[in-house]
């Protein structure tokens, strides 16, 4: 079984955490990984810089911008990757926009995830009856679980056609905005997470945009089954570095 459906079976609200490969140094990737699992994190999403971001608010697109000017390249991060299953065991998922996998050849950047462990893919500019029709059984030979994305624009008729053809989780983005930190959702936000809860759907939800603190981590996870957290802890890195990660997920969870 796939690491993120395992994953998604346990008696728990999951934390994912986001982070650009390459950032803030060339060489940071695999001991970001190492210590977000050592301090608890439930999953984690590898930014792979590109260059242009169109779904990501300012702090990753500057995240990726570094990364990119630090030497960063899908080949790079699959060498960087290439042990990663030595020390580590929580589902790892790229996330990245279409263009760079496209580059690389479809089938073989999907061999190279099963390769190096890789468990899923998010790919946010990716139709998905692009992805259906052209690439599901590509991904499918691999072992690879594609992430679908939804806001509250998306209608439900089209969430039910997303659910019909995942096989992992949805991310549910908070808001129609860029990805960034917010201090609170509000009654529209709370209100779109009970309509999808209400929906009973087949695979579980993983909120993602705005997820900063305690507070809106447990916000989101009251519906739905984990929260993403991807600008707060790029915005940590960058303020603090990359030693104090275990203060950034404490302060989430407790």
């Amino acid at each position: 079984m796939n690491r993120i459906n395992q994953k998604l079976q346990e008696n728990k609200k999951l934390l994912s955490i986001y982070f650009t490969a390459g950032y803030p140094n060339i060489n940071n990737t695999v001991s970001i990984i190492q210590d977000l699992e050592k301090n608890g994190v439930d999953m984690i999403e590898i930014g792979l810089p590109f260059s242009d971001p169109l779904a990501d608010g300012p702090t990753i697109q500057a995240s990726s911008t570094q990364a990119l000017q630090n030497g960063m390249t899908t080949e790079v991060l699959f060498n960087q990757l290439k042990d990663i299953r030595r020390t580590v065991s929580i589902p790892l998922i790229i996330m990245g926009y279409f263009n760079p996998m496209f580059q690389y050849g479809v089938e073989a950047f999907c061999k190279k995830c099963q390769e190096i462990g890789i468990d899923g893919l998010i790919i946010p500019d990716l139709p998905v009856d692009v992805y259906h029709d052209e690439y599901q059984a590509i991904f499918e030979k691999y072992g690879l679980i594609n992430v679908f994305l939804i806001t509250p624009q998306t209608s439900d008729e089209r969430i039910r056609y997303i659910d019909s053809i995942s096989n992992g989780f949805i991310y549910m983005v908070s808001s129609a905005s860029t990805t960034g930190a917010q201090s609170g959702f509000g009654d529209e936000q709370t209100q779109y997470f009970k309509r999808i809860a209400d929906m009973n759907l087949s695979n579980p939800q993983i909120i993602g945009f705005g997820i900063s603190n305690n507070e809106t981590f447990t916000q989101a996870t009251q519906y739905a089954k984990g929260a993403i957290i991807g600008s707060a802890f790029v915005k940590h890195v960058t303020n603090e570095g990359v030693n104090s990660i275990d203060k950034f997920v404490d302060s989430i969870l407790n």
